[in-house]
C-alpha cells in the first residue's frame, strides 16, 4: 500500500473513531442531562405536593371550609348530570326511535284551540292503509282489570295494545313469539317480575291466568315474557292483552271523534313527516267531513272546525310540555325542572369556586413572605403559578374523591325528592364520567386560576421588608360576595314563594267539606246495587251519610236552545250527594225522591255552567245531551267548588240521576274520631257485597294534598338548594370578613388604644358587609319576582305575590350575613392592642 493511502486510510479512521467517541459522550451527556432534568422536575412536583399538604395540614379550618364547599357543590353537579342523563335517555333504547310518531291533533271550537294526543280506533288502521309513508301503527289503551290470585281477587294495571307492539317498540322479549303472542283475544303477555309474583317463576309461558270480563273470570293464556320495561321508558307495563274492538267498530267513521287510546306509527326511513302530515290531514278531511257535518248539525257544534293531525316525535314526548306522557303514558317531565336543577347546582358550585378564591387570597397576607422569599431565590412567576394551581388540584382532587363518595350516599334522598329511580351504574357511564372530567378540571381550575395570578404577582421587596398591602384587591372579593348572596337570596326568596303556595293549594277552600270522608271505588255498579249497599252502612251509628257517584272523570258535550254548544264535567249521583259534600243549592232545588221524574229528564248544573250558557235564569231551561241523544231540564245551579285540582280552572259540570249510566265511587261520610271502628265495618260489608272486587279506600283529604306531589317535591329541593347556597355563601362572606380584619389590623389597635368598645369596632368592621348583602337583595328582588310571577302564572288560583314574600327573604339573609360576620368581628375586636400594633 503506498505510504499516502496509508497515512489517509489511518488518519480518515481515527477520524471516525473519535466522531464515534464525541457522539457517544454526547448522548450520554445528554442522557445524564435529560435524567437530571426529569429529576429535577420530579423533585420540584414532590415539593410542590409537600408544600400544599403543608399548607393545607396548617391552616385546617380554611383547608375544610374549601374542601366541604368544593365537595358539597361537584356533589350537587354529579346528581343533576345524573339527572339530565336520564332524562334525555328517555325512550331511545327503541331501535326505530327516531322512526317512531305519535299522532297528535289541535282542534278548534268557539274561538278557544286546544291540542291532544288522544286518538281514537280509526286513526292507526286508516292512516297506514292510506297514506304514504306510514309502515305500520300500534295503538296504546291504559285499563284496569280484577284477576283471580288463589282464593283472592286483585286489582292490576294493564295495557291493551295492537299485535304489532314488539314489532314497533324494542321491549325484550325472553320467552315466547313476539310476532303472535298478541294474536289471540284471550292472550296475556307478563313482565319477569309480574310472572314470578303470579306464578313463582318466569317460565310462565302456556299457564292461565283467570281475569274478569263482563262481570265473570275468563281463562287467559300466557303468551310471552318480557323483561321489566326499563325506567327510561314513557310505556311501563306490567301486563299486556290485545286491543279490544267490536264487530263493525272500524266502519263506523264516528269512531274519528271518539278519544281515548294512543295511536303510534313508524315512517319509512326516507318518509318526510311534513309531507305524511299532509297527507294525513287530506284524507281525514275526505274520509270524515260528512260524518263531522251531520254531528255538528245534530249536537249545535256549528262553530267547531275538523281537527288539524300531526305527528309527535316519540324522543320528545317525555319533556313536551304541551303534548306530554298521559292516557296511559308515565313519566311525563318538563324541561324548566331539568333548568332548575342545573340552576341550583351551577349556584351551588360557582359559590364554592367563589369561596376558595376568596379564602385563598385571605390567606394571601400570611404567605406573603413565603412568596417573597421564594421569588428572592429564584421562582419565576410560571413555577408560582404552577405551585398555586397545583395546590388548587390537590384540594379539588380530595373534594372530587369526596363528591363521588357523597353521591352514591345521597342518591336514594335525591331520587326520592326528583322521583327518579337513577341507577348508580349510571355513574360508570362512558360520557357521564367524561363530563365528570371535564367538571373536575374546570373546578380545579376556576378555583385556583385567580388566586394563583394574584399570588404569583406579589413584589418580593414590598412582601420581605413588609411593605406588602391588598389595597385595590378586594374589589373582586366583594363583588364576588354580592354574586353569591345574590344567588342565595333568589333562592331563598323562591322558597318561601312555592312554601305559601303549596300551603295556599293544600290549605283552600275547595267549596266543599273534605273531612272524615272515605272513598272507596266499585265499578259498574247498579243503581240497586248501590242503593243497597248504602242502606247497609248506614246502619251504621260511625257513619253519618253515604253518597254514589260515577266512577273516575267523565266529560262530554251538550246542545244549548241557541243552537251553541258547551263541554262539561258529567257526574251522576244519587239525593245525597250535595248534603254529603256540604254543596249549597243557590238556585232551583236538589234531587229528591219525592219527584220520580228527576232520574230520567232533571239535571243540576254549576255557576259555571249557567255563566258559559250564559244564563242569568237557568231553571227550566233545556240541554240536549249528545250521549244517548236525551233532553234534560235544569232544576237546580251548585254553588261552584273545586272538583279537580287547583291548578286547573272550575270547569262547566252538570249533575244527573240517568239509570242508565253505572257508579263506581262511594263517598262515606264517618263520624269524627271514628276512624278504626268505622273503616273495620266500611271492608267488612264491602266484601260481603262484593266478594269479587277487590278493597281499597282512601280519605278525601289525602286524596286532595296527594294533587300537589309535585309542588311538595319542588318545595323540598329548592328549600335544600337554598340551605345549600346560604350555607356556602355564609362561607364566603366569613373568608373576607378574615381578609378584612387582616387587612385592618392596625387600625383595629389603634381603635382600641384610642378607647373604642368592641362593640364599636365590630359594628365598624360588620357594615361593610351588611351594605354588600344589601346590594345582593337590591339585585336579587327584581329577579325573583319576575321568575315568581311567570311560576305562578301557571296557577288560576294562587297567592298574591306582594311584599310580605321579600321581606320574610330580606330579614333572613341579613340575620344569617350579621350572625356570620359578626363572629369574626367580635374576635378581632377582642384581639390585643398590642400584638395588632406589632403585627405590621
Amino acid at each position: 500500500m503506498p505510504a499516502a493511502v496509508h497515512q489517509l486510510f489511518f488518519s480518515g479512521q481515527f477520524s471516525i473513531m473519535h466522531s464515534c467517541k464525541l457522539l457517544t459522550a454526547n448522548i450520554v451527556l445528554f442522557g445524564i442531562r435529560i435524567g437530571a432534568q426529569q429529576a429535577f422536575y420530579c423533585t420540584m412536583i414532590r415539593n410542590y405536593i409537600k408544600i400544599a399538604l403543608r399548607n393545607l395540614r396548617n391552616n385546617k379550618v380554611y383547608s375544610l371550609i374549601n374542601i366541604v364547599g368544593l365537595t358539597i357543590g361537584l356533589t350537587c353537579a354529579m346528581l343533576i348530570l345524573l339527572y339530565v342523563k336520564d332524562e334525555v335517555s328517555f325512550d331511545r333504547f327503541h331501535k326505530k326511535g327516531a322512526s317512531i310518531y305519535r299522532v297528535v291533533f289541535r282542534s278548534e271550537s268557539n274561538g278557544e284551540v286546544r291540542g291532544g294526543s288522544s286518538t281514537g280506533l280509526l286513526e292507526g288502521p286508516r292512516f297506514s292503509q292510506n297514506v304514504a309513508g306510514i309502515k305500520s301503527y300500534v295503538r296504546v289503551q291504559d285499563g284496569r282489570v280484577n284477576l283471580k290470585n288463589g282464593p283472592d281477587v286483585v286489582s292490576q294495571d294493564l295495557l291493551f295494545v295492537d299485535p304489532s307492539f314488539f314489532s314497533v317498540f324494542s321491549f325484550d322479549v325472553i320467552d315466547g313469539d313476539p310476532k303472535s303472542c298478541l294474536k289471540e283475544p284471550h292472550s296475556v303477555v307478563l313482565t319477569k317480575d309480574e310472572a314470578k309474583k303470579r306464578f313463582g317463576t318466569t317460565n310462565a309461558v302456556g299457564k292461565m291466568l283467570m281475569l274478569e270480563e263482563q262481570g265473570k273470570f275468563v281463562p287467559y293464556q300466557v303468551t310471552a315474557i318480557t323483561e321489566n320495561c326499563p325506567e327510561n321508558s314513557t310505556i311501563q307495563y306490567r301486563m299486556l292483552l290485545p286491543m279490544r274492538e267490536k264487530p263493525g267498530d272500524l266502519l263506523n267513521t264516528e269512531n274519528w271523534f271518539s278519544a281515548f287510546l294512543n295511536t303510534f306509527v313508524v315512517l319509512d326511513d326516507k318518509a318526510d313527516p311534513r309531507a305524511v302530515i299532509a297527507q294525513m290531514q287530506r284524507f281525514y278531511e275526505k274520509d270524515a267531513g260528512e260524518t263531522f257535518r251531520m254531528l255538528s248539525a245534530r249536537y249545535g257544534n256549528k262553530n267547531r272546525n275538523l281537527s288539524t293531525y300531526s305527528l309527535q316525535p316519540m324522543l320528545d314526548i317525555h319533556m313536551s310540555t304541551t303534548l306530554s306522557a298521559q292516557n296511559g303514558l308515565q313519566h311525563a317531565s318538563n324541561p324548566i325542572y331539568a333548568y332548575i336543577l342545573s340552576g341550583i347546582a351551577l349556584f351551588v358550585l360557582l359559590i364554592a369556586n367563589i369561596n376558595f378564591v376568596n379564602l385563598t387570597v385571605a390567606r394571601s397576607v400570611r404567605r406573603a413572605k413565603e412568596i417573597g422569599i421564594r421569588k428572592a431565590v429564584g421562582s419565576d412567576r410560571k413555577q408560582l403559578i404552577i405551585q398555586f394551581l397545583g395546590e388548587s388540584f390537590i384540594l379539588c382532587t380530595i373534594a372530587f374523591s369526596l363528591a363521588v363518595l357523597l353521591a352514591f350516599v345521597v342518591l336514594p334522598v335525591f331520587n326520592e325528592l326528583a322521583n327518579k329511580k337513577l341507577s348508580l351504574s349510571y355513574l360508570l357511564d362512558a360520557k357521564l364520567v367524561a363530563s365528570y372530567i371535564v367538571l373536575y378540571l374546570l373546578a380545579g381550575l376556576l378555583a385556583g386560576f385567580y388566586p394563583a395570578m394574584v399570588l404569583s404577582g406579589y413584589k418580593p421587596v414590598e412582601t420581605l421588608y413588609s411593605r406588602f398591602t391588598l389595597k385595590g384587591k378586594g374589589i373582586l372579593q366583594k363583588s364576588l360576595v354580592v354574586l353569591q348572596f345574590t344567588l342565595a337570596s333568589f333562592l331563598i326568596i323562591a322558597t318561601f314563594t312555592v312554601y305559601f303556595q303549596f300551603e295556599y293549594l293544600t290549605k283552600a277552600d275547595l267549596g266543599f267539606d273534605d273531612s272524615n270522608l272515605v272513598v272507596v271505588n266499585k265499578d259498574n255498579m247498579t243503581h240497586e246495587e248501590a242503593a243497597a249497599f248504602k242502606n247497609e252502612l248506614l246502619t251504621s251509628h260511625d257513619i253519618q251519610s253515604v253518597a254514589p257517584k260515577n266512577g273516575g272523570y267523565w266529560g262530554t258535550g251538550a246542545k244549548l236552545p241557541n243552537d251553541s254548544s258547551i263541554m262539561f264535567a258529567w257526574e251522576t249521583i244519587d239525593e245525597s250527594y250535595l248534603q254529603t259534600l256540604k254543596l249549597p243549592i243557590v238556585k232551583g232545588r236538589n234531587f229528591s225522591a219525592d219527584f220520580p221524574g228527576d232520574s230520567a229528564q232533571s239535571i243540576l248544573i254549576n255557576e259555571t255552567f249557567a255563566k258559559e250558557a250564559g244564563w242569568k235564569d237557568p231553571i227550566g231551561k233545556s240541554v240536549f245531551f249528545n250521549y244517548r241523544d236525551r233532553t234534560y231540564q235544569v232544576i237546580g245551579v251548585v254553588k261552584d267548588y273545586h272538583f279537580r285540582a287547583l291548578n286547573e280552572k272550575i270547569r262547566p259540570q252538570v249533575f244527573t240521576m240517568a239509570n242508565y249510566n253505572p257508579y263506581g265511587t262511594f263517598y262515606i261520610k264517618i263520624r269524627p274520631n271514628t276512624a278504626a271502628s268505622s273503616l273495620s265495618f266500611i271492608e267488612r260489608k264491602f266484601r260481603q257485597f262484593f266478594p269479587l272486587t277487590p278493597y281499597s279506600y282512601v280519605f278525601m283529604d289525602e286524596l286532595n294534598r296527594n294533587r300537589y306531589e309535585s309542588e311538595a317535591r319542588w318545595k323540598k329541593i329548592i328549600f335544600f338548594g337554598a340551605i345549600l347556597t346560604i350555607f356556602i355563601s355564609c362561607i364566603g362572606l366569613f373568608g373576607l370578613s378574615v381578609l378584612a380584619a387582616e387587612k385592618r389590623t392596625k387600625e383595629i389597635g389603634i381603635r382600641k388604644v384610642l378607647g373604642a368598645s368592641v362593640q364599636n369596632i365590630a359594628t365598624v368592621l360588620s357594615i361593610e358587609f351588611v351594605k354588600l348583602v344589601m346590594i345582593a337583595l337590591l339585585i336579587a328582588m327584581p329577579l325573583a319576582w319576575f321568575a315568581g310571577k311567570k311560576w305562578l302564572d301557571n296557577y288560576p288560583y294562587r297567592i298574591t305575590f306582594g311584599w310580605t314574600i321579600f321581606g320574610y327573604a330580606a330579614l333572613l339573609v341579613t340575620l344569617i350575613a350579621i350572625f356570620t360576620v359578626s363572629f369574626q368581628a367580635v374576635k378581632a375586636a377582642l384581639a390585643n392592642p398590642v400584638k395588632s400594633l406589632r403585627s405590621e
